[in-house]
């Protein structure tokens, strides 16, 4: 860790008694609202559990978000609620200021052990979706770093796709769905710890209706260790109403395996 800028910057130090933690929250990771992204706070209570848990992979990893995130200290409070033969069950609450930022729960296993004795369910696949259809990242655009505005995370995440969005032409799209691909600026590859991070990095798939929005809850659902090289990404909204929306999020990785899944509510921000 320390090589790359998210190894450095989700890094936890045990503090105290068991189960407690020490981060530092940065700038480098802010969202479209100015404040930390919350994807990336995500991350750092899931490296915290997984200090903990008695099994490796994270495949579940589900966070509220109380309040903004600010650059500076934070502590991570983590315990296991309950460990099985496969599955164990972990809670994590991160703080500032003594003030609860983000309520965490996750469960860890092992990808690719298989569900258990006396399952039998190893071997079934049934596949009802497929990776974007994309040109080749060599033959796509980039959005220019400096239309993100507050967003710092444009700066260490790169993100090309078949054509620029419209947003960012000045004439929304009326619909809020994009597929693009995604990887970190500085060449570090993804890994399970960092998909929390990587399906809340883009712009609110919003933005193609003239509005924004802040996260409210996220849960990703990890189904595989990536394979090294770009990600390939699909984001969609619905349906928008009463204030929010919801954002679905896929990533497929360079052999075109499905990665990570995420859903996120959000409230709208005018």
């Amino acid at each position: 860790m320390g090589d790359f800028a998210f190894d450095e910057d989700s890094r936890v130090v045990a503090a105290g008694s068991s189960g407690e933690f020490a981060a530092e929250l940065t700038s480098r990771w802010n969202g479209t609202a100015g404040a930390v992204n919350g994807g990336y706070m995500l991350a750092i209570c899931a490296r915290a559990l997984a200090l903990g848990m008695p099994f490796p992979d994270p495949v579940v990893v589900s966070g509220f978000f109380l309040r903004p995130g600010t650059a500076g200290p934070a502590a991570v409070s983590t315990s296991v609620i309950r460990s099985g033969r496969s599955t164990a069950f972990g809670e994590a609450a991160l703080t500032q200021d003594g003030k609860d930022v983000v309520r965490v729960t996750a469960a860890f296993a092992r990808l690719g052990a298989g569900p258990g004795p006396g399952v039998g369910a190893d071997g079934l696949v049934f596949l009802d979706g497929t990776p974007p259809a994309l040109p080749p990242p060599a033959e796509c655009v980039g959005v220019p770093v400096g239309s993100f505005g507050l967003a710092s995370i444009a700066e260490r995440i790169e993100f090309r796709s078949a054509e620029l969005p419209g947003w960012f032409l000045g004439r929304p799209s009326g619909r809020p769905a994009s597929e693009f691909w995604m990887r970190f600026a500085d060449g570090r590859e993804a890994d399970l710890l960092s998909l929390p991070l990587l399906v809340d990095s883009t712009a609110p798939s919003v933005l193609e209706l003239g509005a924004g929005s802040v996260t409210i809850q996220l849960t990703v659902h990890l189904r595989a260790h990536p394979a090294p090289g770009w990600l390939a990404c699909r984001a969609t909204t619905r349906f928008v109403r009463n204030g929010y929306h919801e954002e679905d999020f896929e990533v497929w990785d360079s052999a075109g395996t499905l990665v990570a899944q995420s859903r996120q509510l959000a409230l709208i921000l005018p």
